[in-house]
């Protein structure tokens, strides 16, 4: 018996099959994928973190926006995310062939920085996402692990909740991990007066 593999689907597919049910699908390699409901303290972290960035470039009277849905589409066309916190450069818009249509981005002089709050399906954030981003050149990625979901290797052992910056050196991300008190250092604002803690403290 001839096992018939699942059709993959193309970027232009899933936009076209996107139902407006209310949830959130992303396209993972082809594969369309439904994102489990967030809980409470996924939103609330969420939330604060889109705050805390928003004060930051509202004082430095930059050409940013934190959009409520928007895609990012990779390099390779096979997937489509939807981050938690995503940092628009709308100075860049206007080269997106894809945004005013399907509120589609695929630069990354579009995406200053974009941020996954870690949840059950951590292993996306931690490799798939990472690699993603860091093949498109998106210049800073956060993994906000309030949690402590994330891999020992990663985290520690024991697990600690921990906030990963990753700057693009030379092409490759590198990670630095952020726990307790300590001031997080974001390459894109240098002036950011936010510490770890204060991120965890948000998802109570």
């Amino acid at each position: 018996m001839t096992q018939v593999l699942p059709k993959l689907l193309t970027f232009n597919e899933f936009i076209e099959w996107y139902p407006n049910d209310g949830k959130r699908y992303e396209l993972h390699k082809g594969v369309i994928i439904e994102m489990p409901p967030p809980t409470g303290s996924h939103e609330k972290v969420v939330g604060f973190i889109a705050h805390k960035l928003t004060v930051e470039f509202d004082r430095l009277n930059l050409r940013y926006t934190i959009p409520k849905t928007v895609s990012i589409k990779t390099p390779s066309a096979e997937s489509a995310y939807s981050p938690d916190v995503l940092l628009l450069n709308l100075d860049n818009l206007d080269n997106e062939p894809l945004f005013q249509k399907q509120s589609t981005v695929s630069q990354a002089a579009s995406v200053p920085i974009v941020i996954e709050v870690v949840s059950s399906n951590w292993r996306d954030d931690y490799y798939n996402k990472l690699r993603d981003y860091e093949e498109m050149g998106i210049p800073e990625y956060w993994i906000a692990d309030y949690a402590a979901l994330g891999a020992r290797k990663f985290i520690g052992n024991p697990k600690q909740p921990t906030i990963f910056i990753c700057e693009l050196v030379d092409g490759e991300y590198q990670m630095i991990s952020f726990q307790g008190n300590t001031a997080i250092s974001s390459p894109t604002f240098p002036q950011l007066n936010l510490t770890a803690q204060q991120i965890f403290n948000a998802a109570n």
